[in-house]
């Protein structure tokens, strides 16, 4: 038999006891906080944080605060519709707050998809400081967030800021990149508050002045975004992926083909990835600058897609008028088996919209509701009220508004007031347009649009009384304005503008242009100017228009057969538009022109739109 083990000393069993009782269970009310804390770091869905939930109040864990931060964190990834009801349930006034639970309410709130919860979390700062609880560094960012999601009411961001400089934490990095963030998202007018609080920062980290940047842009401010991007550089601070995207947003909105197209060498030189994100950006990119072939290019050498990659592809032919090839990828895209959302729709329709495909576009708006199970929005009538316009049918136009099962609004009537304008129907394009000023009496666009009609009907005192009209409420037409990318740089011209550095070389050019034009038998369409006018000063206002005044611009800084670009803030009119083909012909250029509306390609004396947009 094998000797049998020693038994233990009475001093060894006192240690096994103890050693033994050390590593016993925890107390009922911890296992059931434990257990409670592990389900809800598990909650993904609905059920199981409603299941968490449920275990939580049989507990009696409902007045715990670690618990319940960790519940409104779930609820805010798991089930964002439930965390203003739970919270409203269980933020009883005796509740203990600490900083850790107020944080994540703020943060909650503020990450929320919910619009109601979003406006709500800024409140619980004030909570806070009431109950005596020190806010600390990770309470700044997401409160300067909800406070960014209030443009509306700058005066809770200012507090916010007084108070990240009382409590000692207006310096931290990331306070400061986003008060960076919230000062721009209040508008152009406190660009300049960014702009300070960037000063006051070290220069190093590219989040900083991705986020300077990204406000340059959402303030409108384009071109300084631009300037800064290049100040970056020279500080030797290398750009990442963000600050790519505030880039080329900010060469969206100028045009600035040149920059799209440096960018995208840059992203390959410096090895940043090219994000599914990122290429997107860049196809929508290059075809707001009129390089629709590029953002094509682009999109083909994609591994990857989006149902977004494929719809910045539709986009960016229906807005240059090559609807057949709009809708060709738009089929390709359901048969490789991605599944068009609700913007793909908008982008096929309007590539119907503007080639004119009316039977083909009836057909997608059907299928939406009877294929993909999508409801139409009123962004989907309005592409059908559109396409009808462009394609002359008026009256069917007028119908299907009538018939539509929400309200119309006044972007669905402007756009019947324009087919009525375009094709005669001057009459029902008045009725229209006094309805809408009744209704909109605010809107300058609905006193241009009739002030317009009469113009063109030549009822000079009626169209004088709107003017007067709009001087007395304060109303302003927005002033035509024109921007170039040229040798890197933005050239920005607005009707009569003398400021430029050469307007006298331009002006001289302008009227070479207008001569020319005369040569080859154009005759200045004198209807586009709204003033009670004799003709000859009609045709001498029409020909300062900022379009042309660009046009020259590059005419006489590039050599011939170089590509001209321009992209303009409002519709180009009639007369511009047939001047412009005129100038394609007889200098021998291709002129790309981006309206508020469309791309407009001249070559050779004809147009890509095909004579209405």
């Amino acid at each position: 038999m094998p000797p049998r083990p020693p038994l233990r000393s009475p001093s060894r069993r006192r240690a096994y006891t103890t050693a033994r009782a050390s590593r016993s269970p925890p107390s009922p009310p911890r296992a059931a906080e434990q257990h409670c804390l592990r389900l809800l770091e598990g909650a993904s869905t609905h059920a199981s944080l409603l299941q968490s939930l449920a275990f939580l109040l049989k507990c009696g864990l409902h007045s715990n605060p670690l618990v319940l931060t960790r519940l409104f964190a779930a609820s805010a990834s798991a089930a964002p519709a439930l965390l203003e009801p739970l919270v409203a349930a269980l933020l009883r006034p005796e509740l203990p707050l600490d900083a850790f639970l107020v944080n994540t309410l703020i943060r909650a709130h503020v990450t929320s998809p919910i619009p109601s919860a979003r406006r709500r979390a800024a409140a619980f700062f004030p909570l806070m400081l009431r109950r005596g609880i020190a806010p600390n560094k990770f309470t700044f960012p997401f409160l300067l967030k909800s406070c960014a999601a209030l443009p509306g009411s700058p005066a809770a961001g200012l507090q916010a800021h007084a108070a990240a400089l009382k409590f000692g934490f207006a310096a931290d990095h990331y306070v400061s990149n986003t008060l960076i963030h919230m000062y721009s998202c209040f508008g152009a007018g406190f660009l300049g508050d960014a702009r300070n609080v960037f000063e006051r920062m070290p220069k190093d980290s590219t989040v900083t002045w991705s986020a300077m940047i990204g406000g340059y842009v959402r303030g409108g401010l384009s071109g300084d975004a631009v300037l800064l991007f290049r100040e970056m550089q020279a500080s030797g601070v290398r750009p990442d992926e963000v600050t790519v995207l505030g880039v080329l947003a900010a060469a969206a909105d100028l045009g600035a083909l040149e920059l799209t197209r440096w960018v995208g060498r840059f992203v390959e030189r410096e090895g940043i990835g090219k994000s599914v994100t990122l290429c997107n950006a860049l196809i929508d990119t290059l075809a707001k600058c009129g390089d629709v072939d590029g953002a094509v290019a682009v999109f083909e050498g994609m591994e990857e897609r989006t149902v977004v990659s494929w719809t910045s592809v539709i986009d960016a032919l229906a807005m240059e008028g090559r609807g057949k090839e709009a809708v060709g990828v738009f089929e390709q895209m359901k048969a490789v088996g991605v599944r068009p959302d609700d913007v793909a729709f908008i982008g096929v329709l309007t590539a119907c919209s503007h080639a004119r495909m009316v039977d083909e576009g009836r057909g997608y708006f059907d299928s939406m509701k009877t294929d993909y199970g999508i409801e139409p929005k009123i962004e989907h009538y309005g592409c059908i009220v559109d396409m009808f316009g462009r394609a002359g049918m008026v009256e069917q136009g007028l119908e299907f508004v009538r018939a539509m099962p929400m309200k119309p609004n006044p972007i669905i009537w402007r756009t019947l007031v324009a087919a009525c304008r375009a094709h005669g129907r001057l009459e029902l394009g008045e009725s229209i347009s006094r309805d809408l000023l009744n209704e909109y009496p605010a809107h300058e666009a609905n006193y241009v649009m009739l002030s317009n009609v009469f113009a063109l009907t030549q009822r000079w005192k009626e169209k004088s009384e709107i003017r007067r009209e709009m001087s007395k409420r304060g109303i302003t037409k927005v002033p035509g304005c024109s921007i170039v990318e040229l040798d890197g740089e933005v050239h920005e011209f607005i009707a009569g503008d003398e400021s430029h550095p050469q307007y006298k070389e331009i002006y001289m050019m302008v009227e070479e242009m207008s001569r020319e034009l005369r040569r080859i038998g154009h005759i200045a369409a004198t209807s586009e100017v709204l003033l009670d006018l004799d003709e000859e000063d009609k045709e001498g206002a029409l020909q300062w228009h900022s379009e042309k005044l660009a046009i020259a611009f590059v005419l006489l800084r590039t050599p011939p057969g170089t590509q001209v670009r321009v992209v303009k803030n409002l519709r180009v009119c009639s007369d511009c538009h047939a001047a412009i083909k005129g100038i394609s012909q007889v200098y021998n250029r291709e002129i790309i022109v981006r309206d508020r509306s469309r791309f407009h390609r001249f070559k050779d004396g004809s147009c890509s739109c095909k004579e209405f947009w």
